[in-house]
């Protein structure tokens, strides 16, 4: 009887090895990524990552171009409103264009539209023109002073508050 337990406490050791042994290869996306990675020539893996490199340094240039539309048109928008008194239809369509300019930029920094839902303080149009045009450059020159391998929480929160801005336009249109 007590060599049966004594073989029993021996064998369950070994066929709970062998039943390791016997696991499937690691099929997991990042394994299969690996091993497909160590099976490509060097010179495609250098070509691909030349290629990301170039299409990162494409999309920063991307949304400084859009940073630089959005502050021409917040320029002409101050403009047009310090000569004729109040906002025009075009104006609007400004606004909505820094708007949609912004909502892009603040995507592809990573940034979410920020939790703070209060209702907008009751300012003149004169005063939102000029806080938006502010509010452009500001972030503007934020994103000058990040590069493409940098996320800007001052930049964030800069798209944020020209969101907040033309939202206010939106509502009091």
């Amino acid at each position: 009887m007590r060599l049966k337990v004594i073989i029993l406490v021996l064998a369950v050791p070994v066929f709970a090895s062998m039943t390791s042994f016997a696991q499937p290869p690691d099929n997991t996306p990042a394994a299969l990524a690996k091993s497909e990675e160590i099976n490509k020539p060097k010179g495609f893996l250098e070509t691909m990552q030349k290629m990301r490199i170039e299409q990162e340094k494409k999309e920063y240039k991307e949304m400084m171009g859009r940073s630089e539309q959005a502050l021409r048109l917040s320029e002409q928008l101050e403009k047009s409103f310090s000569q004729n008194g109040r906002l025009t239809k075009q104006n609007y369509d400004q606004i909505a264009s820094i708007e949609k300019l912004t909502k892009k930029i603040r995507d592809e920094l990573g940034g979410d539209d920020d939790d703070e839902k209060s209702n907008q303080p009751t300012i003149s149009e004169a005063d939102a023109v000029k806080t938006l045009r502010e509010r452009v450059v500001n972030l503007y020159d934020a994103l000058k002073k990040t590069s493409r391998f940098s996320i800007s929480a001052a930049a964030i929160e800069g798209t944020n508050a020209v969101l907040k801005i033309a939202r206010f336009f939106r509502i009091t249109k």
